[in-house]
């Protein structure tokens, strides 16, 4: 590390031109070859996606995804001749558009009008899924449609290809800014010194940028989601300033020692450097072990997020010590340089705050780390209550044609015709059809269920189709308990021993499938990422219990983070100042993907911790002085950085969108829990009660595991001996 970080600070416009070349490359590049993100939630082995391949195969006109064109009369009836003949004229307009296969209007048939003639329903079928249709061909829909609003006649748009054009392109631009000039105010007043604040965002900026052109290359190869570039900038902005705000206050702290410009940056770099290279290493651990879940939709987000932290990793380790060669001692403030100049160097200071509460730690550790569980165990009780589930237009902003159309149609015809289930039969003997009107019949009686269509054969005759109308919205959780009911009991016991396979589709069937698949698969997820994450702590800290207290308090502090964020979106608790105005469940795949940079991001702050901790105990082989001395150290850095990615998570939160409003107050809230109670509390007390034993690593392990030193100085004392390796 050092070696890299000597050569980075003497060639340091060489490095700088290489990030800025690459830069503008691949900004460039992606420019050129455009987006083609895409959300895809189908899943193989499901009832939802059988139903769509016997659609697929049998009824070519009915398998691609179905968009909304939603009517209003803003006076008088839809019925009235001139709004009429405008509402035709559009739909006429819009069934020659490409892409487009079928049209079903509400004037002649196919469509639905309520009774009284204020509200109606044309359905657009596209010759693909939303994932498979261009997003010109989307936007054309929406254009044409919007065109023929009018005084008389309101024109809204809902479907998931229309979602997913609605939801593209960002718009995350502002919160961004908000973010990053939080940021560079919280640096401001952590160093007093205007350049020194700004690196840690430049470098972070660089990374970032040349990370979200890599995820629009990247969309033309894998699946990435819609909103994959604005979480990845999410995470860039917070683990980029982070791991520079950890080796810039190593190299000021070197220079108020007395240590020249270069061996200053260099000794950062092979310090705290190491420190940020573990902690990299851990995010992107945990971010890939998304892998392990084998949903497809995950793979690209976390393809996206983990290069995202790699280049953000890269550059502090590179770029930065180019840019402190740059800087000279200006990364000080005058103050600081004045005084410097007329006291001469000084250590690290031993009194202030983050002394003072160190030792107090120290005394104190029983209450003060029961207070710490305590307040994070409480944090964490709304888990016990959260329900995964898929956002869809409802939870959408109040301004945009998705959300309402979703609204024009609940109010004309009822919550759950937003969400109506597909119910497809594969007919394979002759009295299959008959048998497939009685379950249709079975599934009318059924409470919960408002309308049901007439059966429509394929062409061949081997598959029979028809529509059933839930009475509750597709979020409910009664609708789940519907399509669940009508699964394993209602349909089973029509279907008897006969050849007739019935499937339950449609996209509420879908979300409902994703959302199960995916739930079921997170406990091994998080034992994955936490086996992975114990085994690269224990070769770093050549110990059993820094590891698993650091496992254990990650997933506490990710709890209250979920706690949390089931409050507001489920329980509704101050959802209103966030901008949620209707409740429901959190995004299933929210959790994983939280999940995977909370732990890693927790990591950042355990590594930085114990890190400093561990070589204290090098210098020392004292415990409680080398938690005390290595907590005083790190107290500030943590909470400043900490504080930094609170305010850029916390901005996401203007977002309109649901999802992203999601990630920022999860990160968020985990963050202010993860530095402000348990690194500054909980952890250390922990450590205190554990004394020696916290470095205690079997015999044949230790001789076993390969050394990977992450403090490559061991001080003057050399290294204590392993506790119980001499037993061994």
């Amino acid at each position: 590390m050092s070696s890299l970080a000597r050569w980075c600070f003497n060639n340091r416009r060489v490095v700088l031109v290489v990030w800025l070349a690459a830069l503008i490359g691949f900004i460039g590049v992606s420019r050129a070859v455009g987006s083609k993100t895409k959300n895809d939630f189908r899943l193989p082995n499901t009832d939802s996606q059988a139903a769509y391949n016997l659609l697929k195969a049998s009824f070519p006109a009915q398998s691609g995804d179905t968009e909304q064109v939603v009517l209003a009369a803003r006076t008088g009836t839809l019925r009235d001749p001139a709004v009429a003949a405008r509402a035709e004229s559009m739909l006429s307009r819009i069934a020659v558009l490409p892409h487009v296969r079928a049209v079903a209007s509400p004037y002649r048939g196919g469509g639905r009008m309520n009774p009284d003639g204020t509200v109606a329903l044309a359905t657009v079928v596209l010759d693909g899924q939303p994932q498979d249709v261009p997003a010109a061909a989307v936007r054309a829909l929406i254009s044409t449609a919007q065109a023929a609003d009018s005084s008389a006649l309101e024109v809204q748009l809902g479907g998931q290809a229309v979602e997913q054009a609605q939801h593209s392109g960002g718009g995350g631009n502002s919160s961004e800014i908000v973010g990053i000039f939080l940021a560079l105010a919280v640096l401001y007043i952590a160093f007093g010194a205007f350049l020194a604040a700004l690196m840690p965002l430049l470098a972070a900026l660089i990374a970032i940028g040349i990370g979200t052109s890599l995820i629009t290359l990247l969309t033309h190869v894998f699946t990435i989601a819609s909103f994959a570039d604005q979480l990845s900038v999410l995470i860039g902005l917070g683990v980029g300033v982070d791991y520079a705000l950890f080796i810039i206050t190593r190299h000021r702290a070197g220079l108020i020692e007395g240590r020249g410009i270069e061996e200053s940056a260099a000794v950062s770099v092979n310090t705290s450097g190491r420190a940020v290279f573990f902690a990299g290493l851990v995010v992107c651990i945990a971010l890939l072990g998304q892998f392990a879940l084998s949903v497809s939709f995950l793979y690209g987000v976390a393809l996206s997020a983990a290069f995202t932290v790699l280049l953000t990793m890269m550059t502090a380790l590179t770029l930065l010590p180019a840019m402190l060669g740059f800087l000279g001692v200006r990364v000080l403030s005058r103050r600081e340089r004045r005084r410097l100049l007329a006291s001469g160097p000084r250590r690290e200071a031993s009194s202030g705050f983050w002394f003072r509460w160190s030792h107090l730690v120290a005394r104190r550790y029983k209450a003060l780390g029961a207070a710490a569980l305590a307040a994070v165990v409480v944090l964490g009780v709304p888990i016990l209550t959260l329900r995964l589930g898929l956002s869809d237009a409802g939870n959408d902003s109040p301004s945009t044609t998705t959300r309402q159309a979703y609204d024009l149609l609940a109010k004309g015809f009822g919550p759950g015709f937003n969400g109506p289930f597909t119910v497809v039969g594969a007919l394979n003997a002759p009295g299959d059809q008959a048998r497939f009107a009685a379950v249709m019949s079975a599934i009318s009686r059924q409470p919960g269920i408002v309308a049901t269509t007439p059966t429509r054969l394929s062409p061949s005759g081997a598959v029979a189709i028809a529509t059933a109308v839930p009475s509750t919205a597709p979020q409910a959780a009664a609708t789940a308990a519907l399509v669940n009911r009508l699964r394993d009991h209602v349909i089973p016991a029509v279907e008897g021993g006969s050849g007739l396979v019935v499937h339950v589709g449609g996209s509420t069937a879908g979300t409902i499938d994703f959302a199960h698949v995916l739930a079921r698969k997170i406990p091994l997820f998080i034992g994955v990422v936490v086996v992975l994450a114990f085994l690269l702590l224990m070769l770093v800290f050549r110990s059993i219990l820094v590891p698993l207290v650091a496992s254990i308090m990650n997933l506490l502090s990710v709890g209250a983070a979920f706690g949390v964020m089931n409050a507001v979106f489920e329980w509704g608790w101050g959802a209103g100042l966030l901008g949620i105005d209707r409740k429901g469940p959190v995004d299933v795949f929210v959790p994983v993907i939280l999940f995977s940079i909370l732990f890693g991001l927790s990591m950042d702050y355990e590594v930085f911790l114990v890190s400093r901790i561990h070589e204290e105990w090098m210098r020392r082989a004292d415990n409680q002085e080398a938690v005390t001395v290595g907590q005083a150290a790190t107290g500030r850095v943590i909470t400043a950085a900490a504080t930094i990615m609170i305010l850029i998570f916390g901005s996401f939160l203007l977002l309109g969108e649901r999802v992203i409003k999601e990630f920022g107050l999860g990160l968020a809230a985990a963050i202010l829990v993860d530095a402000f109670i348990i690194r500054t509390a909980l952890v250390p007390a922990v450590m205190h009660r554990l004394g020696r034993a916290n470095w205690w690593l079997p015999g044949p392990l230790e001789r076993l595991l390969p050394h990977v030193a992450i403090d490559p100085d061991e001080g003057p004392m050399g290294r204590p001996e392993p506790v119980g390796s001499a037993s061994d």
